[in-house]
């Protein structure tokens, strides 16, 4: 039997059922990352391989439905529709994936609301670190639903997460705006699908701009598809040896 623990601060839970002192399972988790963007799901893959005794990373996926029936599909928000749209519906009802759980940095009530309502079993905050990102996946697994509570807004990404540009001085944030930017969407489309205001935007943009040596949105496109910011559109099987 596990020890039993308090769960990590800033979880709420919505069942009633206790689970950290649940047993083990008998077998490592199974689980299948989607993003559009690579170097994305290869630092969330990262960031869990030291835990491959409890999880076990079958399938990474960009742009393509999960293949492999899976214990839990965790979906990374980076650059991505959020959950009131219709990619994290259609992992909902897709047979192959057993539970589904958002991973991302905006907890708006909204999105968690509408996650909720659409049959998601974890939205969980990339400031949680793996050993607490291993710990809710677990906690799903066994039937709970786990939300993070909002982050402290300056709380930073987990150690071990990664994004295109974050080497040349972008925050994760600041990267998935040049993303998004690089996709083609508008100022307006942007506040939309992150729920920031359009003065935010803009402010984002500037300092995107300047960091990266971009006079007009023109030159920041072109940086950004010379730079990784386009979406990879491909999969990646089986991470580093899973089953």
């Amino acid at each position: 039997m596990l020890a039993p623990t308090k769960p990590p601060p800033g979880w709420v839970h919505y069942t009633p059922r206790e689970v950290y002192g649940a047993e083990v399972p008998s077998a490592p988790i199974t689980v299948a990352l989607v993003n559009d963007y690579d170097v994305v799901l290869a630092g969330v893959a990262r960031m869990l391989d030291r835990y491959r005794d409890r999880t076990i990373i079958v399938e990474i996926d960009a742009n393509e439905p999960v293949e492999e029936p899976v214990d839990i599909v965790l979906y990374d928000s980076f650059a991505q529709p959020e959950s009131d749209r219709d990619e994290v519906a259609a992992l909902v009802a897709n047979p192959r994936s057993r539970r589904v759980v958002v991973y991302s940095w905006n907890l708006h009530p909204h999105l968690v609301a509408n996650a909720r309502r659409q049959g998601v079993h974890g939205y969980l905050s990339k400031t949680l670190s793996a050993r607490d990102l291993v710990a809710a996946l677990e906690a799903v697994h066994a039937g709970e639903t786990v939300v993070s509570d909002p982050p402290p807004r300056r709380a930073r990404s987990a150690v071990g997460l990664d994004w295109p540009g974050r080497t040349e001085g972008l925050t994760d944030r600041e990267s998935e705006i040049l993303a998004l930017i690089t996709q083609g969407m508008s100022n307006a489309e942007i506040a939309e699908l992150t729920f920031l205001s359009p003065n935010t935007v803009k402010s984002y943009i500037r300092t995107v701009y300047r960091k990266i040596g971009a006079g007009s949105r023109t030159q920041a496109v072109l940086w950004g598809v010379r730079n990784g910011f386009s979406p990879d559109h491909h999969r990646i099987d089986h991470w580093r040896g899973g089953p």
